[in-house]
């Protein structure tokens, strides 16, 4: 009997991989874009933050670098990838459960975090950079617990380690490591005199990941490169939203994402109150609690709330929810909780295509239209060729497997009102005029841009006049609804007008 939990946890890991096998091919999004392009650069041997840029840290760029190189540079390579994630995850969440709250806690809250991370509220299909701090900083706890117990400085070590390696998957992630060190200080006080070795310790492990990534960025020449994006504008970039648009777009954000998945919230609560009423609980307590806290406050730098930015919290909530299965009752309302969440679902899980999906994630974004377009383009240069996407469709690039003829690969950036803004849009001007890539692609899309009244306007002056007198339109994809996009390449996309505003232009450059 010893291996039926494990066996029902095995069923909860299967049944996760079979919905996430039947939307493997869903589009990539741009922050998959991306990884996905970096990973691909990396893979061939160029750094980060060389050819192209971006605010984040580089460890999600080496994972999807590490997908990709066992799986295929593809969109199913790269959610093949994901899955094994989610399903390591899950695993980690099934025996932190275990370990906290007991054998039927840990299959529960494994069950409630696998369906939670899949939803749509999340945008649980895509392989964000959040599903890798989550993996991360879950091995982490679970060596931090093993520490608490054997008092072993090599699991200590460990666990630093780890929860350093769930800051280099993202900068939130830094929140589990104060959560790490609030755990640490709280229990070994008792013990205060070997406090500060044993701080030292984990502190020294949890900055290694971070400083060897230092010491490679310095010795592939691009650390300065590195600092400005990640530190130097990544600042700005935290300190745009003020508390009153932030709220607003946390509601806007965490009410429909709590709706999807109501009972199981629910439970979660009442699960939080249950295990400080238990006296015999009251240290699982603390921690789960401490976890709980700290996963919050990892959603909240910088006061931008996105879905999948809520990925971070859901192990604390599941963990919550199946902290309650000790009674026969309770197991019961469990499995209500999650089979109503499954049926609220049903759509998404069972019946959309990857397309579909992909329009009920981001609506009438360019994700779809990404691949016809990369592949045209593909197919009319040769490997070295170099080409420019006016927009933030980074996607472009990885599907084309051609790079970029500018650093800038998101547009938001040029667009916001921040001090580096002009320098960005004069820095991308400069690139692509030395650069002639042979196709440029212009995104006409108000999500490509997220373009403000005050926002600088060189770049679009620059644009206007550079394509009359170098580049000719080959190619339109006009996106008219959810459900159809019209293409016209070459000599029928010349002198075409877009009826509507939801388009995408390719010019070639003249001869």
């Amino acid at each position: 009997m010893r291996f039926a939990p494990w066996m029902a946890v095995l069923l909860v890991v299967l049944a996760t991989a079979a919905v996430r096998w039947r939307v493997l091919e869903t589009p990539l999004e741009r922050d998959e874009g991306e990884y996905a392009y970096m990973g691909q650069l990396m893979l061939q041997g160029i750094p980060p933050y060389q050819l192209a840029a971006n605010m984040k840290l580089p460890g999600t760029y080496a994972a999807y670098a590490a997908m990709m190189a066992v799986f295929g540079q593809t969109i199913g390579g790269i959610h093949i990838g994901l899955m094994l994630v989610n399903a390591a995850a899950i695993v980690l969440i099934a025996i932190l459960g275990m370990r906290l709250f007991g054998t039927s806690a840990g299959i529960a809250a494994s069950a409630a975090y696998a369906l939670m991370s899949v939803g749509s509220q999340v945008m649980g299909t895509q392989a964000h950079a959040t599903h890798f701090v989550v993996l991360a900083a879950l091995a982490g706890a679970l060596l931090l617990l093993r520490f608490s117990d054997s008092g072993r400085l090599s699991a200590l070590a460990g666990s630093g380690i780890l929860f350093g390696l769930a800051f280099l998957m993202k900068q939130p992630g830094i929140l589990f490591i104060l959560f790490a060190l609030c755990w640490l200080v709280a229990t070994e006080w008792p013990r205060r005199r070997s406090l500060p070795v044993k701080a030292l310790v984990f502190g020294t492990a949890a900055a290694v990941p971070f400083l060897l990534t230092c010491l490679v960025m310095w010795r592939a020449g691009v650390f300065q490169k590195f600092w400005f994006w990640t530190f130097t504008y990544a600042r700005e970039y935290a300190s745009e939203v003020s508390l009153a648009d932030g709220w607003d777009d946390f509601t806007d954000t965490v009410v429909p994402l709590v709706q999807e998945n109501a009972a199981l919230w629910v439970l979660a609560a009442a699960g939080l109150v249950y295990i400080w009423f238990r006296r015999e609980s009251r240290r699982s307590a603390i921690f789960l609690t401490a976890l709980l806290v700290f996963s919050f406050l990892a959603v909240c730098p910088g006061l931008y709330f996105r879905g999948h930015y809520f990925v971070m919290l859901l192990p604390a909530v599941a963990l919550l929810a199946g902290a309650l299965v000790k009674t026969r009752p309770a197991a019961l309302a469990f499995t209500a909780a999650l089979l109503l969440s499954i049926f609220t679902q049903r759509d998404f899980l069972f019946r959309l295509t990857p397309v579909q999906i992909s329009r009920e994630l981001y609506g009438r974004s360019p994700f779809p239209e990404a691949i016809p377009i990369a592949n045209y383009i593909r197919s009319h240069t040769s490997k070295d060729a170099r080409i420019a996407v006016l927009g933030s469709e980074p996607e472009i690039y990885f599907y084309a497997d051609r790079h970029s003829a500018t650093s800038h690969i998101y547009m938001y950036g040029l667009m916001e009102a921040q001090p580096y803004a002009v320098t960005m849009q004069e820095d991308l001007i400069r690139e692509v005029t030395a650069a002639a890539p042979e196709y440029i692609v212009e995104a006409s899309i108000l999500t490509s841009w997220q373009r403000e009244e005050d926002s600088p306007t060189r770049i679009f002056d620059w644009w206007t006049a550079y394509r009359t007198g170098h580049y000719q339109l080959v190619g339109l994809a006009e996106i008219l609804s959810r459900e159809r996009t019209e293409y016209r390449w070459d000599a029928a996309a010349e002198g075409y007008r877009p009826r509507g505003d939801r388009y995408i232009l390719v010019y070639r450059r003249k001869p």
